[in-house]
């Protein structure tokens, strides 16, 4: 374990790679913008009186942070769409 520490502080890999062959959910995830997404969403919803499945909700948080990442821009429109989509 203690080696798997060093090699991770050390040369920054990826300790479920290491020991599983696959790649940390969390590692280079910005979950301050993740964070932000979310309570954007559920502000609007709140504030228009929408309700959207719980899954549905996961979705268009995803797709949105996806598109962060990807350094594309979301626009209002973009997410009025999305929640059209999957409104109950």
């Amino acid at each position: 374990m203690e080696a798997l520490i060093k090699m991770h502080g050390r040369y920054e890999v990826d300790v479920a790679w290491l020991l599983l062959g696959t790649k940390s959910i969390r590692v280079g995830h910005d979950f301050d913008a993740l964070k932000r997404i979310e309570a954007s969403l559920d502000q609007y919803v709140e504030q228009a009186g929408i309700k959207i499945r719980s899954e549905k909700r996961g979705a268009i948080v995803a797709r949105w942070y996806q598109s962060h990442v990807e350094g594309r821009d979301v626009t209002d429109d973009d997410v009025h769409t999305w929640i059209e989509l999957v409104r109950e």
